[in-house]
């Protein structure tokens, strides 16, 4: 009726009055945001690469947007559109720690552009379809009344029925639009190209120095490579390596394995599925040490590891068991051993009637989180480990051909790729043109072709990363989505 909806018109008003009438704290909003950072938390995205670094990046963007919040007499706020990969709850489960089913999440994008810490909380835990009701608990510090008073004499934020009924424009939702046409290359690059350039300029000694340090220990170590898992600042890298060279002039015996080796550092320390050693970059040199010590150990497992994967292959025909670090979780070598141990004794208790070597040149990969059989665009086979048997003989046989062109297709698109990176870098006088991980073959190739069409001054010199966000990393490189308007 008439009178509940005004009803609830005035209820909501009177909350908002409430609510805006108190601030948080920087403690509280943590605190507030709880249930949010649990859903979102990338150590809970370990078998989800991609999903995992859309949250990291977010996680940074919406630390420093709350950080800004925090600061005395800062004023100039510019709207910041935010995905999360969310956690779904279980229907009923009463055990927080698990309330969240094993086969998912849900994308979640909103924009923020409160100016204060509680509406912010608020927004981002409704956005999320999270409870707001612990919000109201909070220890939250009045503010004086004539604060009060103001924020009763605000202009009346209506229901979004009001505006059903009436016909009238939302303000809220033209402010969006709004902001959503604003938020183009050009216009971003107009407004950050500075602020990019001032961080890339200080940055340079650091990355210089980086670059020594990885060539000096590369050289001395006779490394293949030098890498890290994620994203990290350069001076962050800078530290790591250093540290690498302080216990190579203390323990230099413990480092004669390591030879033709690439040395990743990471969450933490052993030796990945892809034979590289892992340094743990919150482990200290005595975990490293001992990392160090069982590089014999670590390879006499890989042999039988390598063992177990021809044993695969030869029981279905010759497909390759592959390991894909760019679509794969970070696996330790025993975790992958058992992985394909556990495959290899369900293939052989089975004896599937595949015709030797009728599916070489295929290759396939082993998932743990999956439970049926898919085929990836670029051609290998993704395997569930508890995929049956039976099905899994019906899907490679029907597979195989399409299998085979996606695989020649991924050549030409890996070459098309190359080409349009090289000649948009010099286009552009790119200092580097790069993509994360998460980013696809087929969207760089759609990105760099559009870049090509465009006039784009702003970036010579610079050091531009195609991602799914606008930002500008703390060390000057721009990072724009691959889609961008």
């Amino acid at each position: 009726t008439f009178y509940c909806f005004v009803r609830l018109c005035l209820d909501k008003i009177l909350l908002q009055c409430v609510l805006q009438s108190r601030t948080l704290s920087g403690a509280d909003a943590i605190n507030a945001l709880r249930p949010f950072y649990f859903a979102v938390h990338p150590d809970f995205f370990g078998q989800h690469p991609k999903e995992r670094e859309v949250n990291e990046n977010s996680l940074k963007r919406l630390n420093g947007y709350l950080e800004n919040l925090q600061k005395p007499g800062f004023s100039s706020f510019k709207p910041t559109q935010l995905t999360f990969y969310v956690r779904e709850r279980e229907p009923n489960s009463s055990n927080v720690q698990e309330s969240f089913s094993a086969s998912g999440f849900r994308a979640v994008s909103f924009t923020l552009h409160t100016r204060d810490l509680l509406s912010t909380v608020l927004d981002i835990l409704n956005s999320c379809s999270l409870s707001t009701e612990h919000v109201q608990s909070l220890n939250v510090n009045s503010q004086p009344h004539k604060d009060v008073k103001s924020t009763v004499n605000r202009p009346i934020k209506w229901d979004k029925t009001y505006y059903s009924f009436t016909g009238f424009k939302d303000p809220e939702e033209e402010l969006e639009q709004a902001q959503r046409v604003e938020t183009t290359l050009l216009s971003w690059l107009d407004d950050n190209e500075a602020s990019a350039v001032k961080k890339l300029k200080k940055s340079f000694p650091l990355r210089k120095e980086l670059e020594r340090l990885k060539i000096e220990l590369s050289h001395e170590l006779q490394l293949s490579d030098i890498r890290w898992q994620r994203s990290w600042g350069i001076a962050h890298r800078c530290s790591q390596l250093h540290s690498l060279g302080r216990l190579v002039q203390q323990r230099p015996e413990i480092l004669e394995n390591v030879k033709g080796r690439t040395v990743v550092f990471t969450d933490r320390s052993g030796m990945s599925a892809a034979g590289h050693i892992m340094l743990g970059t919150m482990d200290v040199h005595h975990h490293w040490t001992k990392i160090f010590e069982r590089l014999p150990n670590y390879y006499k497992l890989q042999k039988r590891l390598l063992l177990l994967e021809d044993r695969i292959s030869q029981l279905l025909g010759g497909i390759q068991v592959v390991y894909i670090e760019e679509l794969q979780p970070l696996l330790t070598l025993e975790e992958y051993f058992e992985t394909l141990n556990s495959f290899y004794n369900k293939l052989r208790d089975s004896r599937l009637p595949f015709h030797p070597r009728s599916l070489r040149g295929l290759q396939m990969i082993l998932e743990s989180d999956r439970y049926a059989p898919s085929l990836h665009e670029f051609g290998h086979f993704m395997i569930p480990t508890v995929c049956d048997p039976a099905a899994l003989q019906w899907f490679i046989f029907a597979k195989a051909q399409e299998a085979r062109e996606n695989l020649k297709r991924k050549e030409e698109m890996m070459i098309t790729e190359k080409e349009l990176i090289n000649t948009s870098t010099e286009r552009f006088s790119l200092d580097r043109l790069y993509k994360e991980p998460s980013v696809s073959s087929a969207q760089m190739i759609d990105c760099c072709k559009r870049l090509l069409e465009e006039s784009l001054p702003y970036l010579q010199g610079m050091h531009l990363c195609i991602s799914h966000f606008y930002s500008v990393l703390q060390d000057g490189d721009l990072c724009i989505p691959w889609n961008w308007k």
